[in-house]
């Protein structure tokens, strides 16, 4: 049984290649989830049975502040949706026994004596709030972990990571921890060339969304060259009309998104840990605008740029035509990384289970 966290649809599509190994692997996989996580998942696994489960639903400021601010308020919501959804698995295994449970970031989706994986790029949380603040933040991260029985890292272990510091923290957590490589569920381009000269994915939270969304629009108005803007509603949303030089889609399901990606010669996108999996798979030359207020990927943004792995800009001073002059005079210094490791870690563990039920 598997179960995504909502913050975004990030945590979602990043467990679609575990899906699709774990279906390999002959595992019969249930999915807890929102309605928005199962449009977009329904779209990849029709054959898979999806189970109601409620997401934390956060509400996001206008600003950097706004959006610090109303996480910090919503606190005890997100310690009682916690605690729900801990009960809510529990009752659903009286009825329903399940061999694995895999959590990404839920921290409440465990039950006693069942093997549960708990999934996370963040060890060493970045709260906009200085140092107190984040060691208080990992401590009950720690505290949550705990709970599991392993904790698998999609990122790579020493030097070369995607997420720097969040992910190879100076202390681990007291369970088994095991770096799985990077998350994608795209397949590599192989000799295309870009026909897109600019590729947008939007992805986040609202109003944030919506706010770099309409500031795009407005400069894609005067932008010459060919353009594709992927807005990142699965369920859909007002409606946007395509023009001679901009094509418009809500949702572009994965293989689609592969294609554009592939066919682009520059995406800008948010700095949600997946999508900079996704492009750096693909060996991608990207602009990361981290959402206002969210500084985890503020600090992959500025973690990326220093490695030169991608162009960061903040969405304040975000200006199209001054940041694709910045990013066409950028040295990008792409390189391969390995994803498939955590094949290797999803078969060992199904492995010890089949061996352990004998």
């Amino acid at each position: 049984m598997l179960s995504p966290l909502d913050w975004g649809l990030g945590h979602t599509t990043r467990c679609i290649p575990i899906i699709h190994e774990l279906l390999h692997q002959g595992c019969d996989v249930i999915i807890a989830c929102n309605s928005t996580q199962k449009a977009l998942l329904i779209r990849e696994f029709p054959q898979l049975t999806y189970e109601p489960l409620t997401g934390y639903n956060l509400k996001y400021g206008k600003n950097r502040w706004g959006t610090i601010v109303r996480i910090i308020l919503q606190t005890p919501k997100i310690l009682t949706k916690i605690n729900t959804e801990n009960t809510w698995i529990n009752i659903f295994l009286k009825s329903q026994a399940v061999d694995l449970i895999i959590s990404d970031n839920r921290f409440g989706f465990y039950a006693p004596g069942i093997p549960s994986v708990f999934i996370t790029h963040q060890l060493n949380i970045r709260t906009g709030l200085g140092k107190f603040t984040d060691h208080l933040a990992q401590w009950f991260n720690y505290r949550r972990i705990k709970n599991f029985s392993t904790c698998w890292i999609p990122d790579y272990k020493g030097e070369k990571t995607l997420a720097g510091r969040l992910s190879n923290p100076g202390n681990l957590p007291a369970v088994p921890v095991q770096y799985i490589g990077g998350l994608s569920r795209f397949n590599t381009c192989k000799d295309r060339t870009a026909t897109i000269d600019l590729l947008i994915i939007l992805s986040g939270p609202e109003p944030q969304r919506s706010l770099f969304e309409d500031q795009l629009l407005k400069a894609l108005k005067h932008q010459p060259g060919k353009t594709v803007l992927v807005r990142g509603l699965p369920e859909g949303g007002n409606s946007l009309v395509s023009t001679a030089d901009v094509t418009i889609y809500d949702h572009a399901p994965a293989s689609l998104l592969n294609t554009l990606i592939c066919d682009s010669a520059l995406v800008i996108s948010r700095s949600g840990y997946t999508t900079v999996m996704d492009l750096l798979k693909l060996g991608k030359k990207s602009i990361m605008v981290p959402t206002p207020g969210q500084a985890e990927q503020e600090y992959v943004a500025a973690h990326l740029h220093q490695q030169q792995l991608a162009f960061s800009v903040s969405q304040t001073d975000f200006s199209l035509p001054d940041v694709l002059a910045a990013a066409k005079a950028f040295a990008y210094q792409l390189h391969s990384f390995d994803m498939e490791v955590y094949k290797k870690t999803i078969g060992s563990l199904i492995g010890q289970i089949r061996n352990a039920g004998r």
